[in-house]
């Protein structure tokens, strides 16, 4: 059955592209920018016409993903920052503010997935979880907000999730990431009341996806072999998560998606 437009009547589809209209030429902050879903994002939002500023260690990736994205009608940002440091966030703020303009979105991307139990896991891995997912995540919201209220914008700050933030999960090897991801869980309702009592019209969503192929495993020494044997998501998909809860209307409060592949066992 296929769909037709009239002028009388839009799809909603159609209706929520319309929507995303409304941040074209404002910017957004795309944390954990040089690959994975920090880089489908990227890609979707530049797309739909804003002004992004990516940020990652691998500036470099960053900016091979800008020359890609010139034929699109926003544009693409490259600055290099360790969310792990402080200092490195507040001058990259400091820097998109001067340079590129007040933000209007964040979208905490920035993640570290370690294989490291409770019983014997190694600190430093530990210290490396909390420091990215946790800490870079809430001084980076902090400076965004700081930045709409000044400017009286009425933002969107987005937490990337995961599944592991809702569940006790069997693979004991995950225990302090999904440590991590249950505090993202905690400090999203948080940041919701906080705004709330100071009457600001501030959005702030998370989204937890399932498996994702990314290089997260790779990275923590997991071959992505496992990927010819279980259900996943791709990056682009998240990446349609985000711009959906974008295109919402200003009073709307998408406040938790969860996305799973079709078959995902947990």
């Amino acid at each position: 059955m296929s769909t037709t437009l009239r002028p009388d009547k839009t799809s909603d589809v159609f209706a929520n592209c319309c929507i995303m209209e409304r941040w074209q030429n404002k910017v957004a902050v795309v944390t954990g920018a040089s690959a994975g879903i920090g880089a489908a994002i990227c890609k979707e939002l530049v797309g739909h016409g804003l002004k992004v500023v990516g940020i990652a260690r691998r500036k470099e990736r960053i900016e091979e993903l800008a020359q890609n994205l010139q034929n699109k009608t926003g544009k693409l940002y490259a600055v290099k920052a360790d969310i792990t440091k402080e200092s490195d966030i507040l001058s990259a703020f400091n820097w998109i503010t001067n340079n590129v303009g007040p933000v209007h979105i964040l979208v905490n991307n920035a993640g570290v997935f370690k294989t490291a139990d409770l019983l014997d896991g190694i600190t430093e891995f530990w210290k490396l979880m909390v420091d990215t997912n946790l800490m870079g995540l809430c001084i980076a919201t902090r400076e965004a907000t700081k930045i709409m209220k000044d400017n009286n914008i009425d933002g969107h700050i987005i937490h990337m999730n995961s599944v592991d933030g809702h569940y006790i999960p069997l693979n004991f090897n995950s225990n302090l990431y999904g440590a991590s991801k249950f505090g993202i869980t905690f400090l999203t309702e948080a940041l919701r009341l906080e705004l709330n009592a100071i009457q600001s019209k501030i959005k702030v969503t998370s989204i937890s996806p399932g498996m994702t192929k990314t290089d997260i495993l790779n990275e923590s020494g997991i071959s992505d072999k496992i990927f010819s044997t279980i259900p996943y998501l791709e990056p682009k998909d998240v990446a349609d998560a985000v711009c959906y809860v974008l295109g919402t209307p200003p009073h709307v409060q998408v406040h938790e998606i969860i996305l799973r592949p079709v078959g995902e066992m947990l």
